[in-house]
C-alpha cells in the first residue's frame, strides 16, 4: 500500500504528456441532467470519446501537474476532485493514444516494438476472426449529390405515404393470411433459398443507405461503407462514427434509427406489392424481399442487447452513451454487493430505481448473449469439417462465455479476503450442498417422446376399385360383423354369364346322353362346364371379398364420414380402423447414452399431451442398436412433433433419425380409453445415477464420438 501511495505521489508532482495537436474538441451539448458535454475527436481512428464537465475542466489545465489540476478545480469551480480522478483521466488519454509520446509512451511502445508484430500473437487472430471490416467505396460525393437532388425523400409527405401504403399491405396481408403463410413455406427450397440471399442483400444495402443519406443531410461526414464480418458472417455497415459531433440527440437518433425505417418501409411497400401483383417472377420477388426485411428488421436489428440499431436508437432516446457497458459495470457491482458482501463503491451514482433498471437491463443482454453465442458457437461447428469446427467452437465458448466470467471470479478472488465471514460460510454451506446433490444418485428418470397405440389394429382396404353399398357406424362391434359392403358390377356380370353358360352346358349335357356320337362329345362338354363352374365360383368368392368382416371384437372407427352409399373407393383409400382396446402399446425413443440404466419390465409412466393423469405400464422391449427410422410419423418435427429426421434418400416414404436414439417398446396396465393413439412423454424409472456420472458419461460419449475425424 505505501508503494502504491509512493507512485501516486511521484506522479501527481509531475505534468502528463501534452495532448495530441491534431484532437478536435467538440461541444456535443448538455447531457439529460443538464451538465454539459463534449467530444474528443481523433481524426487518425475516427474515434470519438465522451467527457463530462470535470474532464473539460482538467483538460483546460493540462500541462499543470495533476495535484495542481485538482487545486485549481477545487478553488475555481464547485467541484472538488481528488487527484485519483485526475490520475485515470491521464490513464484514459494515455491508454487511448490521445497524448503525444513522452519517455513513458516511448519505453513501452520500444517494448511492443520488441514483442513483434501486432499479427503473430494469437490474441489479434482471435480478435479479427470474430469480427473485421472491410471499407469499400468512400461515398460522400454520391450521398452528397443524392441528398441535393432528392430532398422529397425527407419530406414528411413521403414518409406519411410510405407508412400508409405499408399499413395498407399488412391488412390486405391478414386478409390473405393462409395463402401468404403457403408461399413463405413452398418458398423453402433451394433455389427459394438463394432468392432470399438476393433479397437479404438488397435489403441490407437499402438499409445502410438510409443510415447514409441521414447523416449526410444531417452534416455528418459518412467517412465508408463496406462489409463487417462477424464470426466469417458479411454484413454491410455504414461509418457514421462522426454523428458524436451533433450536439442534439435527436438528430443522433435520426441517423441511428433511419436504417430500421427504411427497412420498415421497404417491408411495408414490398407485402402490398405481393398482394396486389399476379404469381410471377415480380411476385416472389416482392414476397422474398418482404419477409426478409420484416425479419430482420423486428428480429435482429431491433434487439437492444447487441450493439445494433436497436442499441443505438435506446442509447439515443435516453441520452445514455455506452449503455452496455455502465449496465455491466453496475451489474457486476450489484453482484459482488449481494453475492459476496463486497462494500464496492458503485461506478456511477444512479437512482435507486434507475440502478435497478440498469441491473435487469445487464442480466437481460447477459442472456440473451449466453443464448446467442452458443447459437453461433454450434453453427460454426456444423459449418466447417469436424477438426476446424472443433475448433472454432472451442474459441466461440472461451472468448465469448468462458472468458468475461473468468475475468469476474478472478476479481472475487483477487477481493477475498474483504468478504464477510458470514458470506463465506453461507458459500461453503451453498457449495457443500450443491456437491452433495451433485454426487448423490438421485437421478432415477429417463424420457422420451413416444406414441400410445392400440397392440392390435387393423386398417381396411377395399380389394380392388369398388362401389361402397354400406359402412358401418363407430362404435364396438363383434368379431365377424359386417363392416363394409362393396360391389363391383362387373364381377357380378360375369358371375351371370358364367351360371347362363353353366345353364347351357347342363341342357347339352342331358340331351348328349341320347345321342349317337353323345360318348364322344361328353368329355369336352364336361371340360367346359368345369371351366364355367370355375369362373363362377371365382366370381364368388370376388364378391364375397367385398364384403369385409371384423376379424376380431373391437372398436370400429372410419376415416371418413363424408363416404356414402353409392360412391367409389379406390385401392388406396382407408376406409376405416378396427382396434382391439384390450392392450395398448407406447413406442417411445430415449437418448442412446441413457439405455444402460434401462431394463426390461422396469416401471413407466406415460404422460398424454393435453392430460395431466400419467398413465402406467411397464416396459416390455429394449432396442438393441440405434433407431434408423421413425415408426410413427406423429413425432416428426416436420409435423409438428419433438424429432428431428430427414428423408431417406434410399427408401422413400421412410423419416431417418438425425439423434442416435434407442427404440422402447413399454405396455398399459389398463386400457386406454381416449382415441386411437395419442403422442405424449414417456417416463420409465432408471438406475440411480448421480449428476456427476451422468456428465461424466456423456462428456466420455461426446468425446468417444467426435474423436473420429
Amino acid at each position: 500500500m505505501a508503494h502504491h501511495t509512493a507512485g501516486v505521489d511521484e506522479r501527481s508532482d509531475r505534468p502528463p504528456p501534452p495532448l495530441r495537436e491534431d484532437l478536435v474538441l467538440v461541444d456535443a451539448g448538455r447531457d439529460r441532467h443538464g451538465e454539459p458535454q463534449w467530444s474528443i475527436q481523433d481524426p487518425v481512428t475516427n474515434r470519438f470519446y465522451r467527457i463530462g464537465w470535470l474532464e473539460f475542466e482538467c483538460l483546460a489545465r493540462w500541462g499543470a501537474s495533476p495535484a495542481r489540476i485538482r487545486d485549481e478545480i477545487a478553488a475555481q469551480t464547485p467541484m472538488q476532485p481528488s487527484l485519483e480522478q485526475v490520475l485515470e483521466l491521464v490513464d484514459f488519454l494515455e491508454h487511448h493514444r490521445l497524448l503525444r509520446a513522452g519517455p513513458d509512451s516511448t519505453d513501452r511502445l520500444a517494448r511492443e516494438a520488441a514483442t513483434g508484430a501486432a499479427w503473430r500473437k494469437l490474441s489479434w487472430w482471435l480478435h479479427h476472426y470474430l469480427f473485421f471490416r472491410l471499407p469499400l467505396v468512400r461515398p460522400q460525393r454520391f450521398l452528397g449529390a443524392v441528398v441535393r437532388a432528392l430532398p422529397w425523400l425527407f419530406s414528411r409527405g413521403m414518409v406519411t405515404a410510405v407508412l400508409l401504403l405499408g399499413l395498407l399491405g399488412l391488412v390486405l396481408v391478414v386478409r390473405r393470411w393462409d395463402h401468404f403463410t403457403h408461399a413463405v413455406m413452398d418458398a423453402f427450397s433451394m433455389s427459394g433459398m438463394l432468392s432470399f440471399a438476393c433479397a437479404l442483400v438488397v435489403a441490407k444495402a437499402c438499409h445502410e443507405l438510409g443510415h447514409a443519406l441521414v447523416a449526410t443531410r444531417l452534416g455528418v461526414k459518412v467517412a465508408h461503407m463496406g462489409v463487417a464480418f462477424i464470426v466469417l458472417w458479411p454484413m454491410l455497415y455504414t461509418d457514421t462514427g462522426e454523428s458524436w459531433k451533433l450536439r442534439r440527440s435527436r438528430s443522433r437518433l435520426a441517423i441511428s434509427s433511419a436504417g430500421m425505417l427504411v427497412e420498415l418501409g421497404l417491408a411495408g411497400l414490398a407485402t402490398l406489392g405481393w398482394v396486389l401483383t399476379e404469381p410471377g417472377a415480380v411476385n416472389s420477388a416482392l414476397l422474398y424481399l418482404a419477409t426478409t426485411s420484416w425479419v430482420l428488421s423486428l428480429a435482429i436489428n431491433a434487439s437492444p442487447f447487441m450493439r445494433f440499431d436497436g442499441y443505438f436508437v435506446l442509447t439515443d432516446l435516453l441520452d445514455f452513451p455506452n449503455l452496455h457497458e455502465r449496465a455491466g459495470a453496475q451489474a457486476r457491482v450489484w453482484l459482488r454487493r449481494r453475492l459476496l458482501g463486497l462494500d464496492e463503491a458503485w461506478p456511477e451514482p444512479f437512482p435507486r430505481h434507475q440502478r435497478r433498471s440498469l441491473v435487469l437491463f445487464a442480466f437481460a443482454t447477459w442472456l440473451y448473449r449466453l443464448v446467442l453465442f452458443l447459437g453461433i458457437a454450434l453453427a460454426v461447428y456444423h459449418l466447417f469439417f469436424k477438426a476446424l469446427g472443433i475448433v472454432l467452437f472451442a474459441v466461440e465458448i472461451a472468448w465469448f462465455i468462458l472468458m468475461p466470467v473468468t475475468r469476474e471470479l478472478q476479481h472475487w478472488w483477487s477481493h477475498r479476503r474483504a468478504v464477510p465471514r458470514r458470506f463465506r460460510l453461507a458459500w461453503l454451506l451453498a457449495l457443500g450442498l450443491l456437491l452433495l446433490l451433485a454426487c448423490l444418485p438421485l437421478q432415477t428418470r429417463v424420457s422420451g417422446p413416444g406414441v400410445l397405440h392400440a397392440e392390435r389394429e387393423l386398417t381396411l382396404y377395399s380389394p380392388f376399385p369398388a362401389r361402397l353399398e354400406t359402412i358401418a357406424a363407430t362404435g364396438r362391434v363383434e368379431r365377424e360383423a359386417a363392416l363394409v359392403r362393396l360391389s363391383e358390377p362387373d364381377i357380378r356380370r360375369r358371375e351371370l354369364a358364367q351360371e347362363s353358360e353353366l345353364d347351357l352346358l347342363e341342357a347339352e349335357l342331358a340331351g348328349l346322353l341320347d345321342a349317337d356320337d353323345g360318348r364322344n362329345r361328353d368329355s369336352a362338354t364336361l371340360a367346359l362346364h368345369r371351366v364355367s363352374e370355375s369362373g363362377r365360383q371365382a366370381a364368388r368368392r370376388e364378391q364375397q371379398r367385398l364384403v369385409i368382416n371384423a376379424p376380431f371384437a373391437g372398436e370400429w372407427q372410419r376415416f371418413d364420414r363424408q363416404q356414402t352409399p353409392g360412391q367409389w373407393v379406390a385401392t388406396q383409400e382407408p376406409l376405416g380402423v378396427l382396434v382391439a382396446p384390450s392392450t395398448w402399446v407406447i413406442d417411445a425413443y430415449v437418448p442412446q447414452d441413457e439405455v444402460h440404466r434401462l431394463s426390461p419390465g422396469a416401471r413407466v409412466r406415460f404422460l398424454v399431451e393435453g392430460h395431466t393423469r400419467p398413465l402406467a405400464g411397464h416396459v416390455t422391449s429394449i432396442g438393441a442398436t440405434r433407431a434408423e427410422h421413425l415408426s410413427h410419423t406423429l413425432l416428426a418435427a416436420r409435423h409438428g412433433g419433438p424429432l428431428s429426421t430427414y428423408e431417406d434418400p434410399e427408401e422413400r416414404g421412410k423419416l431417418r433419425l438425425e439423434r442416435a436414439l434407442i427404440a422402447i417398446e413399454a405396455r398399459l396396465d389398463s386400457p386406454w380409453t381416449g382415441g386411437r393413439q395419442a403422442a405424449g412423454q414417456l417416463h420409465i424409472d432408471a438406475e440411480r445415477q448421480s449428476l456427476v456420472g451422468q456428465f461424466t458419461t456423456w462428456l466420455a460419449s461426446v468425446v468417444i464420438r467426435e474423436s473420429g475425424f
